[in-house]
């Protein structure tokens, strides 16, 4: 009889209680508060990914005992203010309580889904949809189930059968009393169901900060449902390449992160469905556009490439697979169309966005942007476009900010400085609890704007606003809220990234700035922010207000766009093959163009 095995010698496993939610994680003997919440899906922000550099993990222990590790990260400590700890750097020397920061539960109220943008279509899907009757069969016409059916159909380009179809098309005809709806994706029968049934298709825009899902009824085109969801990615880091590399130096980080991507996009399908009294088995065909991160984490290709010079994809062309393929819940045999990437880090995210816009950009100069964690910029100019990708960091989506949060209730959105008091609006009127994007972008104009703000970026004192704990400024903007030093400077790399990118875009082309007819701004970040705050931060070309154009989540409707027509999918590969991908890094005068740009004058 095998003895049980000694329990000294197992490693230590300590229970953390998340009491405000009623949820539990196991710790390992070396795991922090964070790596066990993560594991368990309870959600902590943590934009650099866990690694002791953003400070916007906070949690406070109500019960137990934790160890704090050394930050590696210089200024950074693992206390915070008013009893706050960074989770990454908290490990449980036995079972806890733990409190999670309210910036981390706060609901989101804005995962953008909507655009203001996309041309007038007509559908033609890649899925057609048939009725078909059947007669019984009988010993004298005796002829194969799938054979007749083919027959029936009347269409010399449909020969094949999905095997997982086959597989349940006996049972079906004989169940439906011989009258069925056929799906066929090129020359493939690829579902069946029951005769008259709506034919559904799920288009996905997989953001690197929110996911966003619309249902179409592919026969008309018509949108029925949308939803819009934080990427769970998240838990990961914030922006890219902090996911490149757990992917790349974690066991089965890939793994993890693919697994992340298609469970939000399973959530999406479920709930849309759900919505309309349907089932993702409805879903016959669905297409997905992202980053090229993105694009590669969902499909579970190398992206070790991805985080080095060159910056070589694995694939640039347009993509389809089976659904089950990637376990995205659709019909047996649904394809997954994902559009085609343009370069390194610019994906089809990009290229949905300028198919939807192409109305606007087509005749002659604009400058085509989605700024978020990587910004993607394409000039047009010409009849020719330029594109680069650069490296904002999640700084202007409220990441790596010292009290940043997502777009939710208490986020900070607005501020304005008037004289000597401070004003900040949150979103839903609640009491502001952090700040996301819009608000960082606003505090920094404000601060310019009010005298707070040298043309350094460094924070001036003599406001009452401006506190100076530990000997960093900081300007207050609400009880628990302050904008620091280190948020400033964070600022000041993510936009000198993003305008440096359009110097060099207008400088490749010999196009002075002035001659920019139209900039349109794309995406979650770009349809809040207040575009004098744009301008004034230098983040922006000072233009005329009215050559700029807010157009929301036009990634979200190009995509629809792709699903509904396979002429636009046409259409997607040619905008992408048009565009000349140049990498921001290796043009000529790159670092003299951002240094330039650091500052505020």
């Amino acid at each position: 009889m095998p003895h049980p095995p000694d329990v000294s010698l197992l490693p230590a496993r300590h229970r953390v209680r998340f009491a405000s939610i009623d949820r539990d994680a196991e710790c390992g003997e070396h795991d922090t508060i964070f790596q066990g919440a993560r594991r368990a899906g309870v959600r902590i922000v943590g934009a650099c990914g866990g690694r002791g550099v953003c400070g916007t993990c906070a949690v406070r222990v109500a019960e137990g005992e934790v160890e704090l590790l050394q930050p590696t990260a210089p200024h950074a400590r693992a206390r915070l203010a008013n009893g706050w700890l960074r989770a990454c750097l908290a490990r449980p020397l036995g079972d806890c309580t733990v409190e999670i920061s309210p910036r981390s539960l706060a609901p989101v109220a804005r995962a953008e889904v909507d655009g203001r943008a996309g041309a007038v279509f007509r559908p033609a899907p890649a899925v057609r949809v048939h009725t078909i009757a059947l007669a019984p069969p009988t010993l004298e016409a005796s002829h194969a189930d799938a054979d007749r059916l083919l027959r029936a159909l009347a269409d010399p380009r449909v020969r094949r059968f999905d095997l997982a179809v086959l597989r349940e098309l006996s049972g079906r005809l004989r169940a439906a009393g011989w009258r069925l709806g056929v799906c066929v994706h090129d020359d493939e029968v690829i579902a069946i169901g029951e005769a008259g049934r709506r034919a559904l298709g799920l288009a996905v825009d997989l953001g690197t900060t929110n996911v966003a899902g619309f249902l179409l009824d592919l026969q008309t085109g018509t949108r029925l449902a949308s939803l819009g969801i934080e990427n769970p990615q998240a838990a990961f880091g914030a922006d890219l390449v902090s996911r490149v590399n757990h992917a790349v130096r974690t066991t089965d980080g890939a793994g993890e992160l693919q697994q992340a991507a298609i469970g939000a996009i399973g959530a999406l399908a479920h709930d849309l469905c759900a919505a309309m009294s349907a089932q993702p088995q409805d879903i016959v065909d669905v297409a997905v556009c992202g980053n090229t991160a993105m694009h590669h984490l969902l499909l579970r290709l190398p992206v070790a490439q991805l985080g080095r010079a060159p910056f070589v994809p694995a694939l640039e062309a347009a993509l389809d697979a089976k659904a089950r393929d990637l376990d995205i819940p659709a019909a047996a045999g649904a394809y997954v169309h994902v559009l085609p990437n343009i370069g390194g880090f610019v994906g089809g995210d990009h290229v949905a966005t300028l198919l939807a816009t192409e109305d606007a950009w087509r005749a002659g100069t604009s400058i085509v942007m989605d700024i978020g964690t990587n910004t993607e910029i394409s000039l047009v100019h010409g009849g020719e476009i330029t594109t680069v990708s650069c490296p904002s960091g999640p700084a202007l989506e409220g990441g790596h900010i010292s009290c940043g949060m997502r777009a939710a209730e208490g986020a900070i959105e607005r501020v304005r400085i008037r004289g000597d008091s401070v004003e900040a609006q949150a979103i839903g009127d609640a009491a502001p609890v952090g700040l996301c994007g819009s608000g960082v972008l606003d505090a920094v104009a404000e601060m310019r704007r009010a005298g707070v703000l040298d043309l350094r970026g460094r924070i001036l004192a003599g406001h009452p606003a401006v506190r100076e704990p530990d000997g960093r400024r900081e300007l207050v903007l609400a009880p628990d809220v302050a904008f620091t030093q280190d948020d400033v400077r964070a600022v000041q790399l993510a936009k000198a990234a993003v305008r440096s990118g359009i110097d060099l875009l207008l400088r490749e082309a010999a196009v002075a700035e002035a001659a920019i007819d139209r900039v349109l701004i794309a995406g979650a970040f770009g349809a809040y922010i207040d575009v004098s705050s744009a301008i004034a931060s230098g983040l922006v070309p000072e233009l005329p207000r009215e050559r700029f154009t807010q157009v929301g989540n036009a990634a979200g409707v190009g995509v629809r766009m792709v699903l509904a027509s396979v002429a636009l999918r046409e259409r997607a590969r040619g905008i992408a093959s048009r565009c000349r991908y140049l990498e921001l890094g290796s043009l000529p005068g790159f670092q003299k163009a951002f240094l330039r740009r650091i500052g505020f004058d």
